[in-house]
């Protein structure tokens, strides 16, 4: 089976899988704890300088959105599609600089994948206060950047890495911060509170 296939499988079986489930989900599985402000990357701030209409003014905070089978699929296509589109390169690589955070075209590094996905969710009608970039930890001790969708099923993800959007509490990352969910230009400090939950995760 080729890779590409194998990764389409696996978004329909997602896609099954939450149809099954619908009925018998129970409350959130635990949303990102924040606690406290956090400077933004400094890539995040560059980028604002660029594309300041993304990054002024603040949002009305809702409170995270329901998570209907429309919009699973939604996360579940536009995850798949920016994945497979992008090529993963380092920003040195296309670039020849240590960090640039731009829309990609056909290559990209990490929050470039995350930038895209973003837009893309929200010309699909998704609200901008549940679409926060957020910077995490892999256990390499690497930095990396996922996105962060909040809904009342709890913080899933979406990750160039992989096409299964998860839970946040279900992935190996420790999460250090992300966007504020009422303020696009601010960020704030999270507790990867997993100990209690999950074992020793993140602590």
């Amino acid at each position: 089976m080729n890779d590409r296939k194998a990764l389409k499988l696996g978004f329909v079986a997602a896609l099954i899988a939450f149809v099954s489930a619908s009925s018998s989900f129970a409350a959130p599985a635990g949303t990102m704890r924040v606690i406290g402000e956090a400077s933004p990357p400094i890539g995040h701030y560059e980028f604002c300088q660029t594309y300041t209409s993304e990054c002024e003014g603040s949002y009305e905070d809702a409170g995270p959105m329901r998570l209907t089978e429309e919009k699973w699929r939604a996360l579940l296509d536009i995850n798949y599609t920016v994945n497979t589109s992008i090529e993963p390169m380092t920003d040195q690589e296309i670039y020849g600089v240590e960090e640039r955070w731009a829309y990609p075209r056909s290559v990209g590094d990490c929050e470039d994948f995350v930038l895209l996905k973003r837009k893309m969710l929200i010309k699909k009608g998704f609200d901008p206060s549940d679409l926060l970039i957020t910077v995490v930890l892999q256990p390499n001790g690497e930095g990396h950047a996922v996105l962060t969708v909040r809904t009342d099923r709890g913080d899933y993800v979406l990750d160039n890495m992989r096409n299964k959007v998860m839970l946040w509490s279900d992935t190996e990352y420790t999460y250090l911060k992300r966007q504020a969910s009422n303020d696009p230009a601010r960020w704030v400090k999270l507790q990867d509170g997993r100990a209690t939950a999950v074992g020793s995760v993140g602590q």
